[in-house]
């Protein structure tokens, strides 16, 4: 390397001997666009090439990417007969072009120039090709070992490297037999030498910063400790800065083992190579489970069906019992947690699987409890550390203060004599839970691997159940701004029953453009609206709010339908033209029996009539999309009979992939004229023959009104001159018209309102009559209209004042009033509650 590697280091111990093995190692890093940023002077020597050739290039040019193997008269063994244990990538090609996203291992033969002659780029031959004509070349077997990087940096890949000539050269001057070299990782990182790495490994990367430096061992250490297999049961780690030699320990455990036989005692498993054999085949089986359990788990992003998964991996392969504790945060489906836990920190059992009896456990621990944790339990050392805690076996004493925390419940059977193993479940270095594991007494104990295999288990399940968190907070997110965008429409209307329904999206988002809305106008009117704005996300939403809005305040200005629509558009065009969206608006009158609509590019509607119960798409004028701009719009008149139902919806209902819009459009028609008990059982009706067939992505609104009507005995009309004498004629009439309709107790109420609201239209009116409406429906609504443009307003009138006070008396007896603007002037109405004897 390029401090270590100029200098040789006497040749280095054995594993068996505590000390790390030592060899020239070259050092190269690759950044994100496969480049070489980084070459050090072990790697000149190695590949042949100065560092000024190196930096800046493509990797895939300068290192090898052959598995070329050693031949079969070599005295080296061919790492290719280990790779099925190590699970390793077939060559080094795979790590270089990105294909591999773990750590590999391997070895290469590279032919290099004669390395004396030239430091041209290295390239590698067939085994036992000849080298080309009229150049001499040295072959030369090559360890490699390379490590994907992440993080906020460049570095995409760390390749270290050795030439395995040098290993053969000291088995020759150290007179020790190598029976097998193999590059290969350790799975933990507590061999000898892992301090010194740590150490020494940012010596050897002078271009970098102390970050970066650091930032590469950790991941290093994390990934795996690159080591060299001289047998299938010896193994020592490397670092930087050496010269290996192997010393063979298998004749002296094998001489360990005679002798100990020799004298009658029994021979311990670990001085047989059956033991060695046995501890190899351990590493692979928790290799494997390792990988089954990252299948398993992580299959959806709901959290609930993930935290099952979790649970259910590990029971009972690798233990008996297996509980599962989430932060209160993270179940409630809220942000992040801050802060590190504490002994008031609220923990929720949210799984609990086990091998025991059915039903020993669910009295006792009962999943959906939450519980605080003391400062002496290892549950709070393992959730304050982060780090995994185990416990070879519970104690009488220790069974004892964990019980304490369950009050009046004796966990202590089911607990005492176990050997425990707690993990932390971390995301982003934050406790999101734990995981407390129990195996039963006459099972093997819990151990240091099992501790490794553990932490490696819950830093993959944490990692998924941060996934599906986040997904569960941000739908709560997207879900509760949907929903404070789409209107809570009433039932009942002024002469017409509404249902309405919103589906989110199910591929592309949970918040779409989409709506409907309602609102209320002169006359027992009601506009009704459907829209969608291209699009999804954010952006939609928030221009559909915007839309809305202006709809509805449009709309209280009681403007036409194709009126409405053409200041919409030109709204649309002054807030930007990134956005287009459909509209389609409808005015019932329930007086008249008429619907007005007018259409902005949006799929017609579907009129249902209660005759004959055939249902038809009303051929409107299409228009141009809200935001095209500089289009005319026009409207329609539709006569209905009471019964007739309308149906609008947005295109995300009837459009499905792959399949033509009219056929949409027809199973719209065919499933709004099914008969229903109810106007929610008829949206459902349409729901589920729309949204069974599979492929919808948009999100979806419905919005049914049925259109009663209002019955001609149920309005009352008078025309007033303008003469304050016509005041009392007004209530009068008024009176005996409430009396009528069985509503005498209004009639106090209603009267004198009436007096004040025609009092100030017979003062401000011009030229035309005052006209004096009642409405009798779900409410009793007085509407006075008058010639006056100016709307009135709500003053803080004294009580001997002698204006502003109709107005006050108005709010303060009336169930809702207000004021709108029509042709010819305005309105005031105000309504009171109905109920008929």
């Amino acid at each position: 390397m390029d401090r270590g590697s100029e200098r040789d280091a006497p040749a280095g111990l054995g594993a068996g001997d505590g000390a790390v093995g030592r060899i020239p190692l070259a050092v190269v890093v690759v950044d994100r666009a496969g480049r070489v940023s980084h070459w050090s002077t072990g790697a000149r020597r190695l590949f042949g090439a100065a560092r000024e050739e190196a930096i800046g290039r493509a990797v895939l040019d300068l290192l090898p990417v052959s598995g070329a193997l050693p031949e079969e008269d070599d005295e080296i063994t061919p790492y290719g007969a280990y790779a099925a244990y190590d699970g390793l990538g077939p060559d080094l090609e795979s790590s270089l072009d990105g294909r591999l996203n773990f750590p590999a291992a391997g070895r290469a033969r590279l032919t290099v120039p004669g390395r004396s002659e030239s430091l041209s780029v290295p390239a590698l031959s067939e085994p036992g090709a000849p080298p080309p004509e009229g150049q001499g070349r040295d072959r030369t077997d090559v360890l490699w070992w390379a490590y994907p990087l992440v993080g906020p940096g460049d570095e995409r890949l760390l390749v270290l490297a050795a030439d395995a000539e040098r290993l053969h050269g000291a088995e020759q001057d150290e007179g020790v037999a190598f029976e097998r070299i193999a590059p290969g990782f350790a799975l933990h990182t507590d061999f000898p030498g892992a301090e010194e790495l740590a150490r020494r490994l940012p010596e050897i990367l002078p271009s970098m910063s102390v970050d970066e430096s650091a930032r590469i061992v950790a991941q290093v250490l994390e990934l795996g400790y690159p080591i060299l297999e001289f047998s299938q049961n010896d193994r020592v780690p490397v670092t930087p800065d050496w010269g290996v030699a192997r010393r063979t320990e298998r004749k002296a455990r094998r001489a360990r083992a005679a002798h100990a036989a020799a004298q009658g005692l029994p021979v311990p498993a670990e001085l047989t190579d059956e033991g060695e054999d046995l501890e190899y085949a351990a590493v692979r089986e928790r290799l494997e489970f390792l990988n089954e359990v990252s299948g398993k788990i992580g299959t959806s992003l709901d959290l609930s069906r993930t935290i099952v998964e979790v649970s259910r991996a590990v029971v009972p392969r690798f233990t008996d019992v297996a509980g599962t504790y989430l932060r209160e945060q993270v179940v409630a489906g809220e942000g992040f947690p801050d802060g590190v836990p504490d002994t008031t920190t609220m923990w929720h059992r949210v799984a609990l699987e086990h091998t025991d009896e059915p039903g020993r456990w669910d009295d006792v621990v009962p999943v959906g409890e939450a519980m605080p944790f003391p400062a002496h339990t290892p549950f709070f050392q393992c959730m304050t550390s982060g780090e995994p805690v185990l416990v070879p076996r519970i104690s009488e004493e220790m069974g004892h203060a964990i019980a304490a925390q369950f009050e009046k419940r004796d966990i202590r059977p089911l607990i005492t004599g176990r050997s425990m193993l707690v993990v932390p479940l971390k995301a982003r270095n934050v406790v999101l839970g734990f995981m407390i594991l129990l195996r039963h007494p006459e099972r093997e104990l819990f151990n240091d691997m099992d501790r490794v295999t553990g932490a490696e288990l819950a830093a993959r399940a944490g990692l998924v159940l941060d996934n599906a968190r986040m997904y569960t907070f941000q739908e709560s997110v997207a879900e509760t701004l949907q929903d404070s965008m789409l209107p809570h429409i009433p039932p009942r209307m002024a002469g017409c029953d509404i249902a309405t329904r919103y589906l989110p999206g199910t591929l592309l988002g949970r918040v779409g453009g989409d709506w409907f809305d309602s609102v209320k106008l002169p006359g027992a009117r009601t506009a009704l609206v459907v829209g969608d704005v291209m699009g999804h996300g954010l952006n939609s939403a928030a221009m559909m709010g915007q839309l809305r809005t202006a709809v509805q305040t449009m709309a209280a200005m009681d403007l036409p339908p194709a009126q409405l629509l053409r200041n919409l558009d030109d709204l649309a065009q002054r807030l930007g033209d990134t956005y287009l969206a459909t509209c389609l608006y409808a005015v019932y009158d329930p007086i008249e029996g008429e619907l007005h609509l007018a259409n902005a590019g949006h799929i017609p509607p579907v009129l249902v009539r209660a005759v004959d119960g055939r249902s038809e798409l009303l051929d409107l004028p299409t228009g141009a999309p809200i935001g095209v701009g500089g289009v005319a719009f026009e409207s329609l008149r539709v006569r209905v009979e009471p019964g007739d139902r309308l149906v609008m919806c947005t295109d995300g209902l009837v459009e499905m992939r792959g399949e033509d819009i009219g056929v949409g459009l027809a199973t719209l028609c065919e499933s709004a004229a099914h008969p229903a008990a109810s106007m929610d059982h008829a949206c459902d009706t349409i729901i589920r023959a729309l949204n069974t067939r599979g492929g919808r992505k948009d999100d979806v609104a419905l919005l049914m009104a049925r259109l009663n009507g209002i019955e001609p005995d149920d309005v009352a009309e008078w025309r007033l001159a303008l003469d304050p004498a016509e005041v009392g004629r007004a209530r009068a009439a008024v009176r005996e018209q409430l009396h009528d309709w069985g509503l005498g107790r209004l009639a106090d109420p209603a009267e004198l309102m009436v007096s004040e609201l025609v009092t100030n239209a017979v003062r401000h009116s011009h030229s035309r009559p005052v006209q004096l409406r009642l409405i009798c429906g779900e409410t009793l609504l007085c509407e006075v209209d008058d010639d006056d443009h100016t709307l009135p307003t709500l003053l803080n009138a004294r009580p001997d004042a002698d204006a502003g006070r109709g107005l006050r008396v108005v709010s303060t007896l009336a169930r809702e009033w207000g004021t709108s603007r029509t042709a010819a002037g305005k309105t005031v109405w105000f309504e009171l509650t109905s109920r008929r004897r």
